[in-house]
């Protein structure tokens, strides 16, 4: 036995150069492959919403493939797990024929075994895993989009093994806990808020923690007025016609476009104009004003923090391509908190009716949000089939995959949509059910 294990772990080999040299190589690129497993999973599970969401903005490969591994956290755990140890095999196999070559054998196999193993492990440490992990810790956002393909190959290749594996991790569970706290119910949570508060909370109360508790994870784009929504002016429109524009729309700040909507060149403000409401040949293009724009899936809570230092209260919302999805504003942020904001000059615009606790009557430009928050429901309801919808109308277009005709039933789990008007191609009205 005792030559056995010393011809198989101690004995030296003798390789030629060529040999040597394709061992090193080979030693490094499983080193450069086990350091990307172990930093890579810290990165990926250190990245915040708002990381998230940075990422959602690139336009490069590697964020896009960042945030499709980080939809099955669990699985991609696992994978990089499997990775970094069957990578750490590998190295310490091929390292211990490196030594052999390089390092004459001690008269004390046993010793020389020790010698080989504390030196490599050393090694796998130090590159393989405590470097990566500290320089993950400090770079987490720069390392995800950087080993983003790198890990891709390794999921492709270890995915089957991992799904067997049922490993719990800390960003898993954080997930599952604010998941489940988003869907406690209204009375649960009213509850929890009387506790906290020692009394028994009003409905106004419990609406804005709620709101307070949600804000860091609201994105501008699940509370933007959509394109179709914009009142805007062309920039080659006279002054009669823009003023004519402005009276009728009633609004304090208005876009400016060329051709299209999504060719923006800045805004007007209507404060500007009262100097000059009688000259009807008055050059209004000098009043224009640069326009401010942000991605639709930048936070709210970091949005406020922009429009409070940039003295701003409107944005302009564009999406990955660059064309304009809508425009958001510094009331619809605080609505998020403590609801419905509206002065004297508001009309009374509503854009559902309710039939009783389980039937309602929406506009079809509502947003989803909107339309969750009036039913009571989990923000989450239709996530799976809204795909890239924020309306209602596209909602159902989703769900239906065609577009529907009027008094057509629409169905959804437990939820009917029936169509109750269309107006040139667009839904108008859609009665919303939901059965027990």
């Amino acid at each position: 036995m005792h030559e056995s294990f010393s011809a198989i772990f101690l004995d030296p080999v003798i390789l030629p150069a060529t040999h040597v040299t394709g061992f090193v190589i080979l030693i490094l690129v499983l080193l450069f492959l086990a350091a990307i497993a172990a930093g890579a999973e810290v990165a990926f599970f250190t990245l915040t919403v708002k990381d998230i969401n940075y990422l959602k903005t690139r336009e490069q490969p590697g964020s896009r493939q960042a945030i499709q591994l980080l939809d099955d956290p669990d699985v991609l755990l696992s994978t990089l797990r499997a990775s970094k140890y069957t990578l750490a095999v590998a190295i310490i196999i091929a390292a211990n024929y490196m030594t052999h070559i390089f390092l004459p054998p001690l008269e004390n196999p046993y010793l020389s075994f020790v010698v080989n193993l504390v030196g490599i492990t050393f090694l796998l440490l130090l590159f393989g895993e405590i470097l990566p992990k500290v320089y993950a810790r400090q770079n987490n956002v720069r390392l995800a989009l950087f080993a983003a393909p790198i890990v891709r190959v390794m999921f492709s290749i270890f995915r089957p093994a991992a799904s067997m594996l049922t490993d719990s991790n800390e960003y898993s569970d954080k997930k599952k806990a604010r998941k489940k706290l988003l869907d406690m119910d209204s009375r649960e949570f009213e509850e929890t808020v009387e506790l906290s508060m020692g009394h028994t909370a009003t409905k106004e109360e419990v609406d804005i923690f709620r709101g307070i508790m949600k804000f860091g994870s609201i994105t501008v784009k699940q509370i933007m007025h959509p394109r179709l929504d914009i009142s805007a002016m062309r920039e080659s429109w006279t002054f009669p016609k823009v003023r004519e524009k402005m009276l009728a729309a009633g609004y304090s700040r208005m876009p400016v476009y060329k051709a299209n909507i999504d060719e923006i060149v800045g805004m007007v403000y209507t404060k500007d104009f009262l100097p000059y409401t009688e000259i009807d040949d008055f050059d209004w293009h000098s009043l224009i004003r640069p326009a401010y724009f942000i991605h639709q899936q930048k936070l709210i809570e970091d949005l406020l923090h922009e429009f409070q230092q940039k003295r701003n209260h409107f944005a302009i919302v564009v999406d990955e391509f660059g064309g304009t999805s809508g425009i958001v504003t510094l009331e619809d942020i605080m609505e998020e908190i403590i609801g419905d904001i509206r002065d004297e000059f508001d009309e009374e615009e509503m854009n559902y009716r309710k039939i009783d606790d389980d039937n309602y009557i929406f506009e079809g430009k509502m947003l989803i949000n909107d339309m969750c928050r009036v039913m009571g429901l989990s923000f989450d309801t239709f996530d799976e089939v809204r795909g890239e919808s924020d309306s209602l109308a596209g909602l159902v277009l989703e769900i239906s995959g065609k577009f529907p005709t009027v008094n057509e039933r629409i169905s959804y789990n437990n939820f009917d949509f029936t169509i109750l008007s269309i107006d040139k191609l667009r839904i108008g009205r859609v009665k919303v059910e939901r059965s027990a």
